[in-house]
């Protein structure tokens, strides 16, 4: 079954024109070994963090959260009806290290299969279909898990179109995952998304990704530790005088509770409030809202397939 190009949201498919002002790739809730203590995990937090973000003009959220990290389907859609934000959930898998033995043991042979029936079926029993696979790299390299994660991701897309968006640790090896997933793998690169590139700030890279087609995700500030956040302006303005202007996405990428604007931290209102004001200067409106509005419909519309 094929149905029309649309956006899988966590209330259901819409067309990619209705998605509205776009935070590209963020969280609402997340839990992490590596972040002991900061989780985002409070239903309280995120409904006004969401609420805070819709009031600055926002009208969808990508929550990139994957597989066995706290992602709390089930409560998505009351939090997409009482705020107005469309969310969009994802599936796929985080790098190793957030993830005991047990877990990672459970999938082996069968990780495409869990990606596909969270896209077609649902997270669990929560019936909450995901609208993208995220999975992720190493530090300018590729591991077994990396290349394991990223073949069953090639696999769930060619049985639902659904998206890939990668995790670039620091914003690193963006060639080789295009490499993997495009070349070897066969992933149309605009099937493709690649995070945190403002955290390596190489403009030859990033027109070199560009040019394959894929999109391009920028995002932060998370944490205070992103000491490239103020290169990231001049990076989208390289891409956009490059012609790349159609490939490039925002994203705050909230992934602690002091990163949120209700716990004193930038959050998502931020990337509204102050970030696109800022590009707006430096690349004018009409740029912006292809950037906000025009672009995350086109990286994640796709014509839904089941198996």
């Amino acid at each position: 079954m094929v149905t029309a190009s649309a956006v899988r949201t966590v209330a259901g498919d819409v067309p990619a024109e209705r998605l509205g002002v776009c935070d590209a790739h963020d969280h609402l809730f997340f839990g992490s070994p590596r972040l002991p203590g900061q989780e985002l995990r409070s239903l309280s937090a995120a409904r006004a963090e969401l609420a805070a973000f819709a009031a600055q003009g926002g009208g969808a959220v990508v929550q990139w959260t994957p597989y066995g990290l706290g992602r709390r389907a089930a409560d998505l859609p009351p939090l997409s009806r009482e705020t107005g934000v469309r969310i969009v959930a994802a599936t796929g898998l985080h790098q190793a290290v957030h993830y005991d033995d047990a877990t990672l043991a459970g999938l082996r042979g069968r990780l495409a299969d869990v990606f596909v029936a969270e896209l077609t079926e649902g997270i669990g029993t929560s019936g909450v279909r995901a609208g993208l696979i995220k999975v992720a790299g190493g530090f300018h390299a590729l591991d077994a898990h990396a290349r394991w994660t990223m073949s069953a991701a090639a696999e769930a897309h060619r049985v639902t179109e659904a998206p890939i968006a990668v995790h670039l640790e620091l914003g690193t090896g963006a060639l080789d995952v295009l490499d993997l997933l495009c070349g070897e793998l066969g992933v149309p690169p605009q099937r493709v998304i690649l995070g945190h590139l403002n955290r390596s700030p190489d403009f030859t890279v990033h027109r070199q990704a560009a040019a394959s087609g894929c999109y391009l995700a920028f995002d932060g500030p998370s944490r205070a530790n992103h000491a490239t956040d103020w290169r990231m302006p001049d990076a989208v303005r390289a891409l956009a005088e490059a012609g790349h202007a159609d490939r490039l996405l925002l994203g705050g990428d909230t992934t602690t509770a002091a990163a949120r604007s209700v716990d004193g931290g930038p959050g998502m209102p931020y990337l509204l409030r102050r970030v696109r004001p800022r590009l707006t200067v430096e690349l004018g409106e009409e740029i912006v809202r292809g950037i906000f509005v025009d672009n995350p419909g086109r990286a994640l519309a796709v014509e839904w397939r089941g198996p």
